[in-house]
C-alpha cells in the first residue's frame, strides 16, 4: 500500500492531497492546468519541498523526521519533454541509471528499439525518443512509475502504440502507474482508478471496473445525469459531456452505468 499525504503551499492554490494507491494500481490524474498535478508528482519524486508524508510498502520515504533524496525512492519518472542524455546512445542512455544489459536488451526490443540501440536521440523521431525516454524509466524497476503527460506532443498512432506498450510494461513489471494526463480517452482505456484535482484538492475519486485483455479495455462507470432528450439523456464524467441513447425513464441527478471501450462509449 502506498499512503500519500501530500500538502505544499504554491502561489495560488494550496496542494493538499491524501490518498491511498494498491500496490499494482494504474491511477490517473486529470484536472485543469494549475490544479496541482505535476507537483504532485514532483513532491511523491522528491523533487519538490513539501509538508508530507509518504509511506509505501511500510518504507518511510518522508515524514517531519525523514525525507529520502530522489535517487533513493524507487521511482521512474517520464516527462513530457523527454529529457535524453544527447551525448549518449539509446542503449547508453538506459545503461547510465543501471549497469544490466539484459534488461536494457529486453525492454529495448520489447519497444522496437532494438535495431535503434546505436543511435543519438538527435536522430529519433517523438515517438521513439519518448520509448526511450519510458525503458530508461524502468531499468531501475521502480516501484512507481510517474507518467506526466508523455505522449501528449505525439501523433494519435503513436500514442495509442506507446499506451499499449504502457499497459504491457506496467502489467509485466507490476508497477504502480500514476499518469497526468488531458486526455479522457488515453485514461479510459489504461487507467483503473481515477482521481480529479481541482485547486489543490481530490474532488473526485473513482475506481473504474475493467473487463482486461491484451489489447482492450471495458471500463464501466457510473456518470450523473445533467440533461433530459427525448430518447436520449446528455451526461458528464469528469468534466466531459456526453449524450446517450437511453429508453429509461430519467431525470437530472440521476446515476446512469454507461461503457466506454478505448475512450468510446459502446
Amino acid at each position: 500500500m502506498i499512503e500519500l499525504n501530500v500538502k505544499k503551499e504554491l502561489t495560488n492554490i494550496d496542494l493538499d492531497v491524501s490518498l491511498h494507491i494498491k500496490e499494482g494500481e494504474f491511477l490517473a490524474i486529470c484536472g485543469k492546468s494549475g490544479s496541482g498535478k505535476t507537483t504532485f508528482l514532483r513532491v511523491l519524486a522528491g523533487l519538490e519541498n513539501s509538508n508530507s508524508t509518504i509511506k509505501v510498502s511500510n518504507e518511510i520515504w518522508q515524514d517531519k523526521q525523514t525525507k529520502l533524496p530522489p535517487q533513493k525512492r524507487e521511482i521512474g519518472f517520464v516527462f513530457q519533454s523527454y529529457a535524453l542524455f544527447e551525448n549518449m546512445s539509446v542503449e547508453q542512455n538506459l545503461l547510465f541509471v543501471k549497469k544490466d544489459k539484459e534488461l536494457c536488451q529486453y525492454l529495448l526490443k520489447t519497444t522496437e528499439l532494438y535495431e535503434l540501440r546505436k543511435h543519438y536521440p538527435k536522430t529519433l523521431s517523438g515517438g521513439q525518443k519518448q520509448r526511450v525516454a519510458l525503458c530508461r524509466a524502468l531499468m531501475n524497476k521502480p516501484k512507481i512509475l510517474l507518467l506526466d503527460e508523455p505522449l501528449s506532443a505525439l501523433d494519435i498512432a503513436m500514442r495509442k502504440k506507446l499506451q499499449d506498450e504502457i499497459k504491457f510494461l506496467h502489467k509485466k513489471f507490476n508497477i504502480t502507474t500514476i499518469l497526468v494526463s488531458h486526455d479522457y480517452s488515453e485514461i479510459y482505456k489504461m487507467a483503473t482508478r481515477i482521481v480529479e484535482f481541482r485547486d489543490g484538492k481530490v474532488i473526485k475519486d473513482t475506481k473504474l471496473e475493467n473487463e482486461l485483455s491484451d489489447v482492450k479495455t471495458v471500463l464501466h462507470v457510473d456518470v450523473e445525469v445533467v440533461q433530459v432528450k427525448k430518447g436520449s439523456v446528455v451526461v458528464s464524467f469528469f468534466e466531459q459531456i456526453f449524450e446517450v441513447q437511453t429508453d429509461k425513464n430519467l431525470e437530472v441527478g440521476d446515476s446512469l452505468k454507461i461503457s466506454f471501450k478505448d475512450g468510446k462509449i459502446v
